[in-house]
């Protein structure tokens, strides 16, 4: 019979941790903090200053999308908030998304915004002769 006798093989090097096997580990992090978490912390402060500031006649946007204006500041965490004229809601402070602003103040010399220069014309129609505006190009 052919029966060999089988040998155990020694073991290989032992498993120990090495930079060169963490580092990509280290880089995933490093990537994560800088581009997810360090961000998310500091809308989180800002929203928290944001919040901290609110005074009574600030016009605000709630978590929901209601617009108003804080009528009264209760307590640390809850506003009063008319959204029309006589109706009135208590707000969690937490849950206002925007606080705007009583008003922009105007500018100086009166000059009005590039957005606002057409505004205050009315759209006109043209009419279309059925030329097309390559043709027209080429006319010229």
């Amino acid at each position: 019979m052919f029966v060999t006798p089988a040998f155990a093989q020694a073991a290989g090097g032992a498993g120990g941790l090495d930079l060169t096997s963490m580092l990509p580990l280290v880089l995933i992090f490093v990537v994560f903090y800088f581009l997810l978490i360090r961000p998310q912390q500091k809308k989180m402060k800002a929203h928290r200053e944001m919040v901290a500031s609110v005074r009574r006649g600030d016009n605000v946007v709630t978590a929901g999308g209601v617009l108003g204006k804080v009528s009264k500041v209760i307590d640390d965490a809850t506003v009063q908030v008319e959204i029309a004229e006589g109706v009135k809601i208590k707000v969690l402070k937490g849950t206002l998304s925007e606080v705007r602003s009583k008003g922009e103040p105007v500018k100086e010399g009166g000059e009005k915004d590039s957005s606002d220069a057409g505004s205050d014309k009315t759209p006109t129609v043209q009419k279309h002769d059925g030329s097309s505006l390559l043709s027209r190009f080429l006319k010229k």
